[in-house]
């Protein structure tokens, strides 16, 4: 078998599916074979099997600007991270509510961004972020997602979220349409995707 050479590149990957035996948890593993056979750093976080809290409390909320009430360990995880790799369903074309949480809880400012003080376009903070791939199963087809809703997750990741707070990174969707039956050929293309994408980043 070939030699795994071992690179300094922190990897990290965020899974956000309640179910151990998914077809995103699948997904994850094919991600992180791929990124193992470069020999990068990868940290796993499984929002579900931690039991993440997504719920922004009062506390954070009246605290959110001076002093954010972050879990350190994770906000260490995502400022360190060179790649990152998301990997969860689309549900009624948003993020599930536990991803959507680890952004409103993690990414929070004096971690992901800061408030510029003129009070105009906040700055980015996430500036040593490479690479950011999302990976997402949903159960509609191709065209509602990309000529009905616009690929709404995509827009959202690329302009709003990575685009604002690591505008560096270089952002890679990875759409896998309707999940809900997936032959072993379109599993296999779509692992092979995977595969190609992760295995160009450096």
């Amino acid at each position: 078998s070939a030699a795994i050479w071992c690179s300094d590149v922190k990897a990290l990957i965020v899974i956000a599916h309640p179910l151990p035996d998914s077809l995103c948890r699948s997904l994850a593993t094919a991600a992180q074979t791929a990124l193992e056979a470069q020999g990068h750093l990868i940290t796993i976080e499984d929002l579900y099997a931690a039991a993440f809290t997504p719920v922004l409390s009062a506390d954070e909320r009246r605290n959110y600007y001076a002093t954010p009430m972050v879990d350190p360990a994770a906000a260490a995880r995502i400022t360190e991270a060179e790649i990152l790799v998301l990997v969860f369903p689309t549900w009624w074309f948003g993020f599930p509510a536990i991803l959507k949480g680890w952004f409103d809880r993690i990414w929070a400012p004096g971690v992901a961004f800061d408030n510029a003080p003129d009070g105009s376009a906040i700055l980015p903070r996430l500036t040593g972020l490479k690479h950011a791939v999302a990976i997402t199963t949903l159960g509609s087809p191709r065209w509602v997602d990309w000529l009905v809703l616009r690929q709404p997750v995509k827009r959202i990741l690329k302009r709003a979220i990575i685009g604002t707070c690591a505008p560096q990174a270089h952002f890679t969707y990875l759409a896998l349409h309707g999940a809900e039956a997936v032959s072993d050929k379109r599993y296999a293309a779509f692992t092979a995707r995977i595969r190609k994408a992760l295995c160009a980043l450096r």
